[in-house]
């Protein structure tokens, strides 16, 4: 049975891969495709060739709305009973789109994403799903690893690089909070999917290929840490910020330092005065996020990890202790939850 999707591709500055990566969602089979791109201010050269288009509609909010405001705004032009977001230097398979739809149509399954594969080495993997620790951090999952699964299976949270969701679902939840403008937002909503009794999923089979650009800019350090923040400020329920808080501000001193080192200390704060200055919206936030929740925390926080993987650290040798005491500690919280 083909299913109707809409789907959501956005486009900032330099995009030498967007032509392509429409393409190749236009291609796509057993599906049929309602594609908006979202100009969050795409260089004229690369935007050009969709204009000229009548297969998409390009629309043009005349600023940067971020991945969040943009996929938000993009997916209340689409129809579609599915709701599919894909990056634009991700180019989908054939079948991928249909394979991840066919997926997030189950009623007890939350966002389901695709295997995110590095573009130029096509068998390895640069997220199967994003481990999230419990206090917050998030990371690509298996990656570097290669891919020898072929059922769909759970993880934390499905990467918003090629992720599709039900209309139904999407709607429920309100899409993203435009606050998180970039990272971690795809984090927030299989979070909640979580707290709702519904898996987040990824198809292996799927395939996406990124071209892929690791950047550690002070731009995309405040973004993750500020968003950081807002999630645990948010999703977490108060005995867990109670039981956590000494690892919680620990992490706090401890980033405050890294960061100062390596040139993003003022990032850093401005992350903390960001959180103070918006402390409306997160308690307005929180209200909602603590309402919706349908499972008791020891249910939900099973998908949380306590080990840190040694590449966010720096090394096996550094996440070794920092790991123990937490995993240690970790299962003591859980045992109050």
């Amino acid at each position: 049975m083909t299913i109707d999707v809409g789907v959501v591709v956005l486009a900032y500055g330099d995009e030498p891969w967007l032509t392509e990566c429409v393409e190749a969602v236009l291609d796509s089979k057993d599906v049929e495709v309602d594609l908006v791109v979202v100009d969050n201010g795409c260089t004229p050269e690369h935007l050009a060739p969709l204009l000229e288009r009548d297969d998409l509609r390009v629309l043009a909010p005349g600023r940067n709305t971020g991945f969040a405001g943009g996929c938000n705004l993009g997916v209340g032009r689409t129809s579609g009973d599915v709701v599919v977001l894909v990056n634009s230097d991700c180019l989908v398979a054939p079948d991928t789109l249909s394979r991840i739809a066919d997926e997030a149509a189950r009623p007890d399954v939350g966002p389901v994403m695709a295997s995110v594969r590095f573009a130029d080495r096509p068998d390895v993997l640069n997220s199967a799903g994003n481990p999230v620790h419990v206090l917050g951090t998030c990371w690509a999952g298996d990656i570097e690893e290669r891919e020898y699964r072929t059922e769909p299976f759970d993880v934390p949270s499905a990467s918003g690089a090629c992720l599709a969701i039900r209309r139904s679902l999407w709607d429920r939840l309100g899409g993203f909070d435009d606050s998180y403008f970039a990272y971690l937002e795809d984090t927030e909503l299989s979070l909640r999917c979580w707290r709702l009794g519904l898996s987040a999923r990824c198809v292996p089979t799927a395939l996406a290929l990124h071209h892929y650009e690791f950047s550690r800019n002070p731009t995309k350090m405040y973004l993750l840490e500020r968003n950081r923040l807002l999630l645990v400020a948010t999703l977490w329920s108060g005995r867990m910020l109670a039981l956590l808080a000494p690892f919680l501000l620990g992490l706090e001193v401890a980033l405050l330092l890294l960061a100062s080192a390596q040139g993003w200390g003022r990032e850093k704060v401005a992350g903390w005065r960001w959180m103070a200055t918006h402390l409306r919206h997160v308690r307005r936030r929180r209200r909602l996020l603590q309402a919706e929740r349908r499972v008791d925390d020891r249910t939900w926080t099973a998908v949380l990890t306590p080990a840190l993987a040694p590449h966010v650290v720096g090394s096996a040798a550094a996440a070794r202790p920092v790991n123990l005491v937490v995993g240690l500690y970790w299962r003591q919280v859980r045992r109050f939850l």
